[in-house]
């Protein structure tokens, strides 16, 4: 419980440093946090599911806030986790987080087409579509419940069933940079729920403190 005790610290600190909101994101969230929720409807969520959520996420949306205040554009709702995209959020595109999260490295594809644009549009463009299909095929996202909103159509997931374990990967396909361990804030390794958070925090006092 040490580390959520620093966390709320930290968090009270930045909102009094922040007054007026110039760290990215924070316009948005304005570093308020959702009621905590219920460890029953916590259990109802993972049952639902079929999983158990790592602790850490569980210890903080108990004890400090389901969502709101986080990095980028804030930590979504629990109820929010498996809508596959976070800006246009649709009941028939859903994560599926009770199958195994498959990657362990860095994953991405890229489009090969076997004819050239302005020699065969049309096949280009079916050769296209073809790969986008592929390409963001769900599957690739199990085992994932996406936390944070980093804008673009790109998230933060927390891998909650499969080796990785209570891990943060990206989702950054929107982009072509395909699924990999998120790296956003900084770290080299893999980064768990509260360690990520925290290092947001400590991103976030440091560039406040910075000279202007």
């Amino acid at each position: 419980m040490i580390q959520i005790d620093r966390i709320k610290e930290k968090l009270n600190l930045l909102k009094k440093r922040d007054a007026t909101h110039s760290i990215f994101g924070a316009s948005k969230h304005r570093y308020l946090l959702n009621r905590p929720l219920t460890p029953y409807k916590v259990e109802k969520f993972e049952t639902d599911n079929g999983i158990k959520l790592p602790i850490e996420y569980v210890q903080f949306i108990t004890l400090i806030g389901n969502g709101g205040a986080g990095p980028f554009y804030g930590l979504e709702h629990l109820e929010n986790s498996l809508f596959q995209d976070l800006d246009y959020k649709r009941t028939d595109s859903l994560l599926n987080p009770s199958k195994p999260f498959i990657h362990t490295d860095a994953w991405n594809m890229k489009f090969e087409p076997t004819v050239e644009e302005d020699e065969n549009e049309v096949e280009y463009e079916n050769q296209f579509a073809a790969f986008q299909e592929k390409y963001y095929d769900p599957q690739y996202m199990n085992g994932a419940i996406a936390i944070c909103n980093f804008g673009c159509a790109v998230s933060l997931n927390l891998i909650v069933n499969g080796e990785e374990y209570g891990n943060i990967w990206t989702d950054d396909r929107s982009s072509d940079y395909g699924i990999h361990p998120t790296h956003e804030l900084g770290n080299k390794d893999r980064i768990s729920f509260l360690n990520w958070y925290e290092k947001w925090l400590d991103n976030s006092l440091s560039e406040i403190d910075k000279p202007k």
